[in-house]
């Protein structure tokens, strides 16, 4: 079902639910720094479903070194030759803190299945796999949490049409993405597959309707802190201390260092 059937949050009411959901995001990462905790959130789902947009909202008012966003490329020949999930345990976090993959091992149950990038045999034995690998990132103390954004089929033509006829967007259309729309069906049966293994009670698969990218953020954060039984922690009111004073510093001459022109001015009416 596209956005012109349904009813879409207004952008005030929007912009003011998003910030306090970003406020308790700050009062969870203060949580999860002080409690030693070791979070991973997987993003998975469509081609233009909305991921990026969800893992820029989570991390836009947190500590990059305490939150921070794993996007791995095309394995190199020399990661190819490893097992499979050595390159991702690379990136899990150590206690306090929080890592969000956009995209992840999952890409084999996906992309690679469907455009042939692995073979029978290591597809299926990361089916098989995958699941042990999760329990045990578990019990190693991990707390996994797995999102798959599910788009309709309308909604991603309207966005992939967006991105063609913005300059600053076309970046995101790759030549793997613009494939995967003549594979609607087979990623499909690939996603149906995947969830039937690995689907499991120890890290389920929440799926979050995409269609609407505001409700989907709103949505997809609210279920994110829901998961956490978090306190706030935050530091409390900070008093600034006076600056010191030096009468002997004296400030070197302006026209000794190099400033940035002042274009912004140009544009003052």
């Amino acid at each position: 079902m596209g956005n012109n059937k349904r009813r879409v949050i207004k952008g005030k009411t929007y912009e003011k639910v998003l910030k306090n959901l970003q406020i308790e995001l700050v009062k969870l990462q203060e949580w999860v720094k002080q409690k030693g905790l070791k979070v991973v959130v997987i993003f998975e789902g469509r081609d233009a479903a909305g991921k990026g947009g969800v893992i820029k909202r989570i991390t836009q008012e947190l500590n990059p070194r305490i939150c921070r966003v794993v996007a791995l490329g095309v394995p190199t020949e020399k990661e190819k030759s490893q097992w499979y999930f050595q390159r991702y345990v690379a990136h899990l976090p150590a206690a306090g803190e929080m890592v969000l993959f956009d995209r992840s091992w999952y890409n084999r149950a996906g992309v690679e299945k469907v455009m042939g990038f692995c073979t029978d045999e290591e597809y299926t034995e990361f089916l098989r796999s995958c699941p042990e690998f999760e329990k045990m990132l578990i019990r190693s103390g991990i707390k996994l949490i797995k999102y798959w954004f599910s788009v309709s089929d309308e909604v991603q033509e309207e966005r992939f049409q967006a991105r063609i006829n913005e300059p600053t967007k076309r970046w995101k259309l790759s030549p793997m993405d613009l494939e995967s729309r003549t594979r609607w069906v087979e990623y499909s049966k690939a996603k149906d597959v995947m969830f039937s293994y690995t689907d499991i009670k120890q890290a389920p698969w929440y799926v979050v309707d995409a269609d609407i990218k505001k409700h989907a953020r709103i949505n997809c954060i609210s279920h994110l802190l829901s998961l956490f039984d978090y306190e706030d922690l935050t530091p409390g009111k900070i008093q600034l201390p006076e600056r010191q004073e030096d009468t002997s510093y004296i400030r070197p001459p302006m026209e000794d260092q190099t400033f940035v022109p002042h274009i912004a001015e140009k544009y003052i009416k």
